[in-house]
């Protein structure tokens, strides 16, 4: 009989986060299961950092962003005897298992961890870029294309003022689902995404014949992942994260210089950066956190460890943890020629 969970939250914060903690927290007090939250992610389990929560304790964070808990990108697989102190954090805390709340690195850890270690685990996906796989919806992604839209939506004004091209820059490493999105909201009139490499001169005859056409001023969305195609653009190198990741960031200068040097035409970049993470969760956000938390806490009550809640169809289910190492979800080539009709 399972009679206390953990829960951490781990990689970067996004808006929906304390939803989820909060529906964790009031779903086990129904099923008479005490819940503890570790701070700081994995950091927090590997040292044994673990508060109670309770109703009175989670109360007032359904709109509220980032994370109670506090995150980090803390993998225990890099660091010094980790799955020994997981191991370790459990028994000090008499608990029967964690639920993990994080992205495509925090959940392909805790697939492992499941998998090969044995450890009992739960995760839930969020991540603003939406490129979990198994799941049609992330935690933060919804709230974040309302940040971007909101801006797409803003710079029309400006562009149109100053007859200019705006450039956008959202985040997207890998996968341009923000863009594409909010590109298609806000009636971009063209999307770079890193899905598909773009190339720069193609981009600039799409703008001339817009001008040629009487629209003196265009918007360009492009995920800071967006590579050109090879050979047709050189982009400078950039540095590395403690990681070993790319620090993304800073092609929207890139492309606004480029098209003012091929098109003539003034270009402005605006980068929203981490922007998009902050802030409150819109209404879908608190509902899709509330919906995942619960049925995690229910799929802990169960036993059912080593899945992932995820939504399909409108559904929310548990699917393999295991799910997670299939790759990540990236923009279907389909959705992007439907955005590409209005590209003009």
């Amino acid at each position: 009989m399972v009679s206390r969970i953990g829960i951490l939250t781990g990689g970067g914060d996004c808006p929906g986060l304390n939803a989820a903690i909060r529906a964790i927290v009031r779903r086990a007090d129904q099923h008479n299961i005490q819940t503890y939250g570790f701070r700081n992610g994995w950091k927090g389990v590997l040292e044994s950092q673990a508060k109670q929560l309770t109703i009175s304790s989670t109360r007032g964070l359904l709109d509220r962003g980032g994370t109670l808990l506090g995150t980090s990108r803390v993998d225990p697989y890099r660091e010094p005897d980790g799955i020994g102190r997981i191991r370790e954090a459990l028994d000090v805390h008499r608990l029967d298992g964690l639920i993990v709340i994080g992205g495509e690195g925090t959940l392909a850890a805790t697939a492992r961890l499941s998998e090969d270690e044995g450890i009992p685990v739960l995760g839930i996906p969020k991540t603003i870029d939406n490129d979990v796989a198994g799941t049609e919806l992330t935690i933060g992604f919804l709230t974040a294309v309302d940040t971007a839209t909101e801006a797409v939506d803003r710079l029309h004004s400006t562009a149109e003022s100053h007859n200019r091209v705006m450039v956008l820059e959202v985040m997207g490493r890998h996968a341009g689902w923000i863009a594409t999105y909010a590109g298609m909201a806000g009636g971009a009139d063209a999307i770079l995404i890193p899905e598909v490499p773009f190339d720069i001169e193609a981009v600039g005859r799409h703008l001339k014949h817009r001008a040629g056409s009487g629209r003196d001023f265009s918007i360009v969305v492009v995920a800071e992942g967006a590579e050109p195609v090879p050979g047709t653009l050189e982009l400078a190198e950039t540095p590395k994260d403690e990681f070993g990741r790319p620090k993304l960031g800073g092609i929207g200068h890139t492309i606004a210089h480029e098209i003012e040097e091929r098109t003539g035409f003034p270009a402005r970049v605006t980068i929203l950066g981490h922007v998009q993470r902050g802030g409150s969760p819109n209404p879908m956000d608190r509902v899709l956190a509330t919906r995942f938390g619960v049925k995690a806490t229910d799929l802990a009550q169960q036993g059912e460890w080593g899945h992932m809640t995820a939504y399909v169809g409108g559904v929310v289910r548990p699917v393999p943890l295991g799910s997670v190492a299939d790759g990540l979800k990236t923009v279907p080539e389909a959705l992007y020629r439907v955005a590409e009709v209005f590209f003009g």
